[in-house]
């Protein structure tokens, strides 16, 4: 099917936009002397639009939080995301719609759900797209039905599950949307926590009963639960009498998502898809801690059960997408390239009235592709192909040794808004520390300790990105290699401890530090990768190819545009090679002008 008028038109005014709005992010030579308002909860410098996220998919304004139902139709990529128009916290949520032909490049359209019936009055939650067989997308999302706020500090929402259609399939972009009236299509029922019952997955179809299936989040006490149903029209829906999976204290399970990945290759899965060669990942997000975790596994299709294969925690200390500012995510399939793309989302760390004051908060880090390691054990993730369609200007670095103690600026390119990718080599493992055991599932509470700035054997070395030249201001990635009995272990880290002078950001809280442990066999490479992406106000890391992601918000008060450095350093006693290093400038894609 051509193109058509209508689409010619609406694209021809984005680009029209994009040319006016430039293609590098404006540089920002403003030292900050100033930093407090009379508020003493504001930092002037935290609220500058020059720590505005330029590549990173966000609204101009307002307030973000969970992507939902990504798909892709008719030659667009969709984004369907929780947005509140109204203000820079959560509230008023609805479902925000922007589409896209390389997901990196947004028109931003009008909502396409928001609360309008009584089966979602009090609110149109997150949920998922599904394609059904005959090619028309539905989406299942959770609506409120009731809210009991008498007290402020126990708010008590009641959720069922709804569907909405596109009014006219032969639209590329689905502008309009219609809530049928015999929603909700799951109700709640006996035996289900009515306040605790959100977030749909993508349905998948069994061939064998000709049902679909579809999972969706819940709790019992503390007991985490995925609780399954099946329907044979997508309207009527039957509750099984066992959960797909469910683990003890764990909590609440938002955000669950369940698909398939092939044990060999690349190439992503439909979600239905089922046979040899095929395992399953189940993944939630835990209302507990705000974190996610996911497990690989097998799904019985006779039994409709989930099994994980246990070579990772089916708990908190399970494998993590991200390491770091990392939640809510959604997973779909991409038929055009026959990959699964991860979308996720990071809020800010900083102070509400800071959030109010500037006027936006939230953004969905980069589109990921995703898929089994070799290993069998955990995932791989690399930032979306199309990425690449924005690199500008480059340097590059070769054959560079860096001694304990020294650090090595990068320069001749803007690194506000900027691609990094560096392979270190390690010259000897002799000096590796020893590694205390009791950090083994807490690498968060061991990087705390270990940051930056504390000299070790071999490492901490990597890279202070969005710093200024004297260091005052630095977050660090890096890592530092621990020799425990039988093996060397690789911690990779996110310091973000002195990455802003801002009063108000003074404490840990506001400056996170994260970390995961990165599962290679330095027996057999002495070389470790990382790749950083820099967005202003986003540190996006990948480690040893996709292997362990880190992501963080910082806000820094004086590295802010041209002001912003990058360095290569080593605080080890082990001399480190930097054998190749690579930095591109991002240019600014078109990002939801308009909206």
């Amino acid at each position: 099917m051509g193109i058509t008028s209508r689409e010619i038109g609406k694209w021809m005014v984005m680009l029209v936009l994009l040319w006016v709005s430039c293609e590098k992010t404006e540089g920002s030579h403003v030292l900050h002397t100033r930093l407090q308002e009379t508020d003493p909860n504001v930092t002037l410098a935290v609220t500058s639009p020059a720590l505005k996220a330029a590549y990173h998919f966000r609204p101009p304004m307002n307030w973000i939080n969970d992507p939902n139902g990504p798909l892709y139709y008719k030659g667009y990529y969709h984004l369907f995301y929780q947005y509140n128009p109204k203000g820079a916290v959560w509230g008023n949520i609805v479902w925000a719609h922007s589409v896209s032909k390389d997901l990196i490049n947004w028109i931003a359209l009008k909502p396409a759900i928001y609360p309008s019936k009584p089966f979602d009055i009090f609110g149109c939650w997150s949920g998922s797209a599904t394609i059904l067989q005959d090619g028309t997308p539905a989406i299942i999302y959770t609506g409120i039905i009731a809210k009991n706020d008498t007290d402020p500090n126990n708010i008590l929402w009641t959720q069922v599950q709804n569907v909405a259609y596109p009014k006219n399939l032969s639209d590329p972009f689905l502008e309009e949307w219609d809530k049928p009236d015999y929603n909700p299509v799951i109700p709640i029922e006996t035996g289900v926590n009515g306040t605790a019952f959100r977030d749909p997955t993508t349905a998948w179809f069994s061939p064998k009963d000709l049902h679909w299936r579809l999972v969706v989040g819940s709790k019992w006490d503390l007991k985490g639960q995925a609780l399954l149903y099946r329907s044979m029209d997508f309207k009527k829906w039957v509750k099984a009498n066992h959960t797909l999976h469910a683990t003890r204290g764990t909590g609440m399970w938002e955000c669950p998502d369940f698909y398939p990945v092939s044990v060999k290759g690349l190439l992503g899965l439909d979600t239905s898809a089922i046979g040899q060669g095929v395992k399953h990942v189940l993944k939630v997000s835990l209302d507990l801690d705000r974190y996610e975790y996911y497990t690989i596994g097998t799904y019985n299709t006779t039994s409709d059960r989930y099994t994980p294969d246990g070579t990772s925690k089916d708990n908190k200390h399970g494998l993590r997408y991200d390491y770091g500012n990392f939640y809510a995510s959604k997973t779909f399939y991409d038929p055009e390239k026959k990959r699964r793309i991860l979308w996720g989302w990071a809020n800010e760390t900083d102070t509400v009235p800071e959030d109010n004051k500037k006027g936006w908060a939230g953004v969905q880090l980069i589109p990921r592709t995703v898929w089994l390691d070799p290993s069998g054990k955990q995932l791989l993730q690399w930032p979306v192909e199309e990425l690449n369609s924005l690199r500008g200007k480059q340097v590059s670095v070769t054959s560079k040794t860096v001694k304990p103690g020294d650090h090595l600026e990068v320069g001749g390119i803007q690194t506000v808004q900027a691609d990094v990718e560096v392979s270190f080599d390690v010259s000897s493992l002799s000096n590796a520390e020893p590694f205390d055991p009791k950090y083994m599932y807490d690498a968060q509470a061991f990087c705390k300790i270990k940051g930056a700035d504390v000299k070790g054997g071999v490492g901490p070395f990597g890279l202070y990105v969005l710093a200024t030249s004297d260091l005052q201001e630095k977050t660090a990635v890096f890592f530092r290699v621990f020799k425990s009995e039988d093996k060397h272990v690789v911690l990779m880290c996110n310091d973000p401890t002195q990455s802003t002078l801002a009063p108000t950001l003074a404490e840990d809280k506001y400056k996170p530090t994260f970390a995961g442990y990165v599962d290679i066999d330095l027996t057999k490479s002495t070389s470790i990768s990382l790749k950083t992406l820099l967005d202003h106000s986003v540190v996006e890391s990948f480690g040893a190819g996709g292997k362990t992601v880190i992501s963080s918000r910082v806000y820094p008060t004086l590295a802010q545009g041209d002001n912003a450095r990058l360095f290569i350093f080593n605080n080890g006693a082990t001399d480190i090679e930097v054998t190749k290093l690579d930095a591109w400038e991002l240019k600014k894609p078109l990002m939801n002008i308009g909206a």
